[in-house]
Formats: structure tokens, sequence, C-alpha cells
């Protein structure tokens, strides 16, 4: 931890470099250290807002001759600590770097600056006839959604991050600026750098720029619900509507806990039994097919009501209600906090992870709503906590970490989508056995002096 008087001595040096850009107000101190999970915020010494590569430059070779942690920031809506500023330092926050610098329409290509947002680049997109899919719920930015692997609700027919990035450039300890990937759909030249990177939560390098893949808007988009008689009917039909090859872009459950909350904050009207949200995208006629060959499997599986609509309108206030999840757990407790924890399992063992999730939440006393994108076997638990209740914490932790244990013993991972920042840091070793000493490896090589977001995903060796 860095003195008072090393920081103030920091602080002048990057004022002479970028002026007003930089802060050491409390304020904004506080709210640099802390995202939108549980965990307890760390706020950093310093805030700077660079607005170019070359800013960004200066910023880390300031940082490393004064020998003080970088924390990269992009809008906070992460979910394991993924910003604290664990040891202190400089949060570099990349809002001010948001330009969209070049669309290539007939690639289907687009490169950006890391502080675009995935709303303003939809936007922005428009008019070209093409959409970037990747929908995390937050309006993260693109450098945050890089750096932290994210994927969300359309993962299941357009992949994570980790399939839409093309291209990244970087910012490493050292000072030196990389290019990782070309704008060519595939390459056989040399190691991966790109997803070496995506994924790294910044913990590797600072992201300055961004090339991603696009996709074409669909000619027709439809949306819609199904109520279950219980969970596993939920589960099965999206397990067999996957097997079955239906192209679904969206398959996304909510438990009967879950939807009773979306209700009352979102004044909808859903039967508050397990539910199944579609969404099918493609020409008029393969949409319709798509929604009628899932009607027929939800029937089999007990499923009832199912109602489906092409009108905007209606499907954005349908998304709008499950991407607010999240704040209408927290509704159900005023002046409690939510923690959201997720795994991701082969979707074959799905139905039985989450049946024995649910078991072990109701041998709690917790409030404890499941979602999920269970079309790629993915699921989230949201505790919603009292803040003052150490045997309630216990408790959410106890259950946490057997489902935990209970999708990597099915073949799964501690993290489908949330990362690793310090909150599952202690889980890698049961996931990932020899290969945390590799990424060790690789963080020693690139970041010696432990400078890059310390703290997070692994710990330099000694």
């Amino acid at each position: 931890m860095a003195t008072t008087l090393a920081i103030d001595g920091l602080a002048d040096r990057l004022r002479e470099r970028l002026g007003e850009r930089v802060s050491t107000s409390p304020v904004v101190r506080e709210g640099h250290g802390r995202d939108e999970s549980h965990h307890r915020p760390f706020p950093p010494d310093i805030v700077v807002f660079p607005e170019s590569v070359d800013e960004v430059v200066a910023v880390v070779g300031l940082c490393r001759e004064h020998e003080t942690p970088m924390i990269p920031f992009g809008v906070g809506t992460s979910l394991e600590g993924h910003v604290a500023a664990l040891q202190g330092g400089v949060s570099i926050d990349m809002s001010r770097m948001n330009r969209v610098i070049e669309v290539n329409a007939a690639d289907l290509d687009v490169r950006v600056e890391p502080g675009v947002t995935r709303k303003q680049l939809n936007a922005h997109l428009r008019d070209t006839g093409l959409f970037f899919p990747i929908d995390p719920g937050a309006d993260a930015t693109i450098g945050g959604m890089a750096a932290t692997r994210a994927s969300g609700t359309n993962a299941v027919r357009y992949g994570t991050m980790r399939d839409n990035v093309l291209g990244l450039t970087v910012v490493l300890a050292d000072g030196r600026t990389i290019r990782t990937g070309t704008r060519a759909r595939k390459s056989s030249a040399g190691y991966d750098l790109t997803r070496l990177f995506v994924g790294s939560e910044g913990t590797l390098g600072v992201i300055v720029e961004v090339t991603l893949r696009l996709s074409g808007i669909p000619e027709a988009v439809s949306s819609a619900v199904c109520a279950f008689p219980g969970v596993d009917d939920a589960v099965e039909t999206c397990i067999a509507i996957i097997q079955s090859g239906v192209p679904v872009a969206r398959i996304e459950l909510a438990d009967e806990v879950q939807i009773a909350a979306i209700n009352r904050w979102s004044k909808t009207d859903l039967p508050e039994r397990p539910v199944l949200f579609f969404e099918f995208h493609g020409s008029e006629s393969s949409v319709a097919e798509q929604a009628e060959t899932a009607e027929s499997i939800a029937a089999d599986n007990g499923g009832t009501g199912f109602e489906w609509s092409a009108r905007q309108e209606d499907r954005n206030a349908l998304w709008q209600a499950r991407h607010d999840a999240h704040y209408a757990n927290m509704a159900l407790r005023p002046g409690c906090r939510a923690w959201p924890t997720d795994v991701c399992v082969p979707i074959s063992r799905l139905a039985e992870c989450i049946a024995e999730t649910r078991r072990d939440i109701a041998a709690t006393d917790l409030l404890a709503p499941i979602v999920g994108h269970v079309g790629d076997g993915n699921f989230h638990i949201d505790f919603v906590l009292d803040p003052d209740d150490e045997a309630e914490l216990a408790a959410a932790t106890g259950v946490n970490e057997r489902l935990i244990a209970r999708a990597l013993a099915m073949g799964g991972t501690c993290t489908g989508e949330h990362g690793v920042g310090y909150g599952k840091k202690k889980y890698l070793a049961a996931e990932h056995g020899e290969g945390v000493s590799v990424m060790r490896a690789i963080k020693q090589a690139l970041d010696p002096a432990n400078l890059m977001n310390p703290g997070k995903i692994v710990d330099p060796p000694g």
C-alpha cells in the first residue's frame, strides 16, 4: 500500500498529463471501488479518465514508475468484485474513450474504443442492418465485456464475447501497446492472444480498442412465454428443444420465486410458476416453425399458456422484465442486498444440477430465486440477504460452495459468465488443477510487478 505522500506525488504527476481528469475525491473514489456484487468494496486512491491510447500509456508508465496498482474500470456492473482496488492504486476509468471508430458493414465487423456501451453501439449500427448480439442485461462497456468474457441471454445462438471479439489493442504493464488478432474470420498464425486477454479481467493489460464480429438484424423476431408445473418440466423442455436442433435465440428460465418478484417489480401478470422465456430469430416462416416446434415440446412436458408475440413493444417489455430480475429480487426485502452467483454445466446435467440446488436452498430459510440462460446450461442464484445477519451470509456461503462443487463434479464450471474477480478466485484450483500454475506463469511474464488489477484471478508465485 503506497503512502499518502507517494499517492499525492503520483496524483500531481498524473495531473500534469491529464489535468482535471484526475480525481482524488472520496465520492469518486468510492464509486470506483464497488460493483453490483455483495463483495466488500475497496476504493482506489486515485481515479483517472484518459481520452486516448497515448494517455493510457502515460498513466500505465507513471503507475509503473511509482509501483502503484492499476485497475481498469468500465461502468462497474461486474458481479465478483472485479473493480475493487484491493491494494489501493489508480482506477483507469475508460468511459471517455467511447468512439465507434469504424464500421465495416460488408465484412460484418466494427472497431470501437473500450468505453462504448453495448446500447450505444447498437444505436450507432441501427441503420446498417447489423447489430451486436451479446446482451448481458446491464448496459456494460464493450471493454468491460471483453475483459470479463461476458455473455447473456443471446449466448445460446450467438455465443459469448469469446466468440465475437476478433481482435484487441492492449496496453501492457511495461507500457508496450500490442494488437491481437485481425479482421479475418480465422487464423492459424501463432498463439491466440485475443482469447488470452478476453476474460483476463484487467490482470494482464488495459484493453484500449476492440474489433467485434457483428450479426445481421433478423428479418423476423418473436418472443414467447410458457409456464410449467415444476422447474424440472421447464428444464426438460429446454434440453429437448436444444437437442432437437431448434435454433432458438434465447431461452431463459425463471422459477416461481423469481416470477413473483418480476410481477411485483415490473407490474407484469405472468403465472407464478416456473416459466421459460423464448425468442426466435429468422425469416417469417422459420420463426413461425421454431415457435410451433417449441410449443409442441413444451406441451409434452406440461407447459401451458404458450403465448408469443412479434410486436417489438411486447418483446421489449418482456425482456426488460427479465433483465430487471436482480432489482426485483432486492425489492422483495427492502434494505437488503442481493448476492448473485452462477455456474454452468453440460446441458444433459442441467436438470439434475438445478433440482439438487433447489433442494439445498429449501433446507435453509434463504430467499434465493433461480434464473438462468438455460439454453447453454448456465443458471444463477440470487441470494437476497440482510447484510447484518451473519447466519444468513454463512448459509448462503454454504449453498454457494456446494453449488460450485456440484457443478464441477458434473463437468461444469464455477462461473459461466460472472467471471472470477476476487469472489471466486479460490475455486479455480478445483476447476483447473495444474492449469492455475500456467495462468500464474502468464501473469508473472506479462506483469512481474503484479500491478495490473492485483488480487484477481491468480496471485503471483511465492
